[in-house]
């Protein structure tokens, strides 16, 4: 049995971003604000972390940002797992400028894809899959902290779990729970 400890990204920033015109996709280059920083140095202090024996963190800035915080801190060895990377709105990698508008209908639709649905996001099923592959090889592992975002945590507790920043969910996973 591995213990699994998700924690969300630190508060992000995309004024940058803005800034630079980046879209959609773009926006998975935005940082973490002072708060954010902050954030991530105060969950490194947490004392479930200690003795973690692996950080892995999604390639998305605003969480290898903070795992790299959390990192420095604790002084465990930290990799990146793409996989991990945010829900993706628009799987087509389109240039739409209404994408502010795929998560509620994603919610909405608790992840399903139907007929009706009129973004191409990337449905509950397929994150699913995606970031449980992830975190497998880690079973050999006792402990091991995971750096993503909330959504990716929902598929290991609840999708309509509402995670604050630098929130903490545990999860301990054998092999069952990949069956």
């Amino acid at each position: 049995m591995t213990t699994f400890i998700f924690i969300r990204h630190g508060e992000p920033r995309y004024d940058e971003v803005i800034e630079r015109g980046y879209k959609n996709q773009g926006y998975d280059l935005g940082k973490l604000t002072d708060r954010g920083v902050l954030q991530a140095e105060t969950v490194a202090k947490e004392a479930i972390l200690k003795d973690a024996d692996y950080i892995i963190s999604s390639p998305y800035t605003r969480a290898l940002q903070t795992a790299a915080i959390i990192s420095r801190i604790t002084q465990i060895p930290l990799t990146v797992e793409n996989d991990l990377h945010e829900w993706m709105p628009d799987v087509t990698f389109s240039d739409r400028n209404d994408l502010d508008e795929a998560y509620p209908e994603f919610m909405q639709n608790k992840g399903i894809r139907n007929p009706n649905t009129k973004f191409p996001w990337e449905s509950y099923e397929t994150l699913s899959k995606r970031t449980h592959n992830a975190i497998k090889p880690y079973l050999k592992y006792k402990k091991v902290i995971v750096v993503c975002h909330g959504i990716v945590m929902g598929t290991f507790t609840n999708i309509e779990d509402m995670i604050p920043h630098c929130g903490i969910r545990v999860v301990n996973i054998d092999e069952s729970f990949f069956k």
